[in-house]
């Protein structure tokens, strides 16, 4: 445990479970940029009059707002407007855009909500990654994070970004990978840069791997053992049909490929190895069942 690191021991490097806890309510996207400072709250941070206008839009929309600074020295002047990127992360069909705005009156979020293009901003064709390195929220965001968004930058220049909070500050290093909103925690470098050329070939990693943002975390559980199952790595290539909850047991259908499978999974406590000087224990999910459904076969009519 590294002076000043409150978190359970092995949750930096693995040996805590990471599955199923990426954040559910961000389904859509603002990045700002922002140099900072950043305060340990987004609400309480002293921005200027038009990011914070921005910030307040969008979560008045259920947006979540991000604010963004490139890796390293920081050389980007104020006055240029306004560097921004938005998202939409539902569906099947995800996509992430880009510009630069004179202010809040020339984006339209209200686009955004409807999973439309804002007219002041320009598709994104290749991902960008976001890690957190948010110190006054958690100091271990900006001791593990920062040396990551440094390497992950030199591998992947332009693509990368600082971010303020992400959650689950636990798991840092953490990892976004957008505009599919795929979530990775406890990165070394290795993995990191593992995780990033992963997702640039459309696939996702196990091995860390939170989840997807925006949908809720056992469907989130569903998702992930129904990959280990089948070993469907492609981004696409699973998807929650339907699920039902009764008490903690959550029962879901999951796709994979043309497959379907019925996932039960229900909350499970992990204790975590910190000895008599910690006693957190830590929510996560275990599989309950997984079982193959019958294909659905559709009656040929008959011909006359």
């Amino acid at each position: 445990m590294r002076r000043g690191c409150d978190h359970p021991a092995g949750a930096h490097t693995g040996d805590v479970p990471t599955l199923a806890s990426a954040t559910v309510g961000a389904r859509m996207w603002l990045l700002i940029e922002h140099d900072g400072p950043w305060a340990s709250h987004l609400e309480n941070c002293d921005l200027p009059a038009d990011i914070a206008e921005l910030v307040r839009r969008a979560s008045e929309r259920g947006i979540r707002p991000q604010l963004i600074r490139r890796p390293g020295r920081r050389t980007r002047q104020r006055g240029q407007g306004l560097r921004v990127l938005v998202g939409y992360a539902a569906g099947e069909n995800p996509w992430l855009a880009g510009g630069v705005i004179a202010g809040p009156d020339d984006l339209d979020l209200d686009a955004v909500m409807a999973g439309v293009v804002p007219e002041s901003c320009i598709l994104e064709d290749e991902p960008v990654f976001l890690v957190c390195t948010h110190a006054k929220r958690n100091a271990c965001c900006a001791r593990i994070g920062l040396p990551l968004a440094r390497r992950l930058a030199e591998v992947l220049p332009d693509r990368v970004w600082e971010t303020s909070h992400v959650g689950g500050d636990r798991y840092a290093a953490n990892l976004v990978c957008l505009p599919h909103g795929i979530f990775y925690g406890s990165m070394s470098q290795a993995a990191a840069i593992a995780a990033a050329n992963a997702y640039r070939s459309g696939e996702v990693i196990l091995d860390r791997y939170r989840g997807r943002a925006g949908i809720p975390e056992p469907s989130q559980a569903a998702e992930h053992f129904a990959r280990v199952h089948t070993g469907e790595l492609s981004v696409g290539g699973v998807a929650v049909e339907s699920s039902r909850s009764e008490g903690d047991v959550t029962e879901a259908i999951v796709r994979c490929g043309e497959v379907r499978f019925q996932v039960v999974v229900e909350p499970s406590v992990f204790q975590a190895p910190c000895g008599t000087a910690c006693a957190e224990t830590i929510t996560t999910y275990r599989l309950v069942s997984l079982d193959r459904l019958a294909p659905v076969r559709y009656a040929t009519p008959a011909l006359t």
